[in-house]
């Protein structure tokens, strides 16, 4: 079944004819000619100008083209963004830079920290709400990381085409009393019966990721939530789980399917906490011309084979845990 798998310059200034009024002559500075002192007052507007300009919303694709440079924010999770300079989101985006011809250049940021630095803005939930607020650096022109198309995403961003499926599960350490759920053909009768194995048990989870037991409806519930502050690394919640961190814990089924090879025997998945997800590259929802040309290089890719072979080069083995979407995807 399905869910068993987952530049600021400076100009010369030409010396003025006519003799400095009065004004001038009491706004000057001892010591300094005028015409620097204009000069020093242009410099600064010129670098306050500059430093707005990391403040502001990040561009679209004529900008881009115009800049010569596409930043890629980055998290290093899975074998999306592997931290050794490249993964399946590496990949897809250096030929997504090269596809629009400027230089391609990868920003590593983390789950808490990434739609800042791609808006320059904060997202803040409020129960149901989500606002805007602060004012951030732009450090990147699109997320690409293995990320989920969540509800509360959508709201701020703009999202490719998927690029990936996922699913999220709820495991356990080998040892545990806990046993899988049998399965059946009803997907949300399968949920429900997972999410009623968590009560009276811990639970490790990750907040503003697609770990976030809030997604799932999992809050209010008599489970013991331990968010992992640790690190912001989705990769390290195997390891903490099987340091007794908790008693169980939540998991994308890519991470599951390369845990499974690091830590063999080590834990068993119980059963699926959400309906089959999809991930996507992310845009600011001002930039919609580049996300039409990254869809348009998704198709291209996908016809072509290469994304096939992008798909088997980092995740062998996953086509058999969805293949209703690689087989769409092809």
């Amino acid at each position: 079944m399905d869910w068993y798998g987952r530049s600021c310059g400076t100009r010369a200034l030409a010396p003025t004819s006519s003799s400095p009024s009065a004004a001038e002559k009491e706004a000057s500075v001892p010591g300094i000619s005028m015409a620097y002192h204009r000069f020093f007052l242009e410099l600064l507007a010129i670098l306050v100008l500059c430093c707005l300009a990391g403040l502001a919303g990040a561009a679209d694709l004529p900008e881009i083209k115009a800049r010569g440079e596409f930043r890629h924010l980055g998290i290093r999770y899975a074998n999306f963004v592997t931290g050794a300079g490249d993964g399946f989101d590496v990949d897809l985006i250096q030929g997504f830079a090269q596809e629009i011809g400027v230089k391609y250049r990868l920003v590593y940021s983390d789950f808490y920290s990434v739609i800042r630095d791609l808006l320059g803005k904060d997202v803040v939930r409020r129960g149901d709400g989500i606002t805007l607020e602060g004012d951030y650096p732009v450090k990147g022109d699109i997320i690409a990381t293995g990320f989920t198309v969540l509800p509360w995403r959508q709201a701020v961003l703009l999202y490719s085409q998927p690029t990936f499926p996922s699913q999220v599960l709820l495991i356990a350490r080998a040892d545990s009393a806990l046993q899988p759920i049998q399965g059946s053909d009803n997907l949300e009768k399968d949920i429900q019966e997972t999410k009623a194995l968590i009560d009276n048990h811990s639970l490790l989870v990750m907040e503003k990721t697609c770990l976030d037991p809030t997604n799932y409806g999992l809050k209010g519930r008599d489970i013991e939530l331990r968010a992992y502050t640790k690190s912001t690394n989705i990769n390290e919640m195997v390891p903490a789980l099987l340091k007794l961190d908790a008693d169980l814990s939540l998991l994308d089924v890519p991470d599951v399917i390369l845990d499974m090879q690091k830590w063999p025997g080590k834990f068993k998945i119980i059963g699926p906490i959400s309906g089959q997800q999809v991930l996507a590259a992310a845009f600011p929802r001002d930039a919609p011309q580049l996300r039409d040309a990254f869809d348009a290089y998704l198709s291209k890719l996908k016809a072509s084979g290469e994304y096939d072979r992008l798909v088997d080069k980092y995740f062998p083995g996953i086509r058999s845990y969805f293949p209703t979407f690689f087989a769409d995807a092809g």
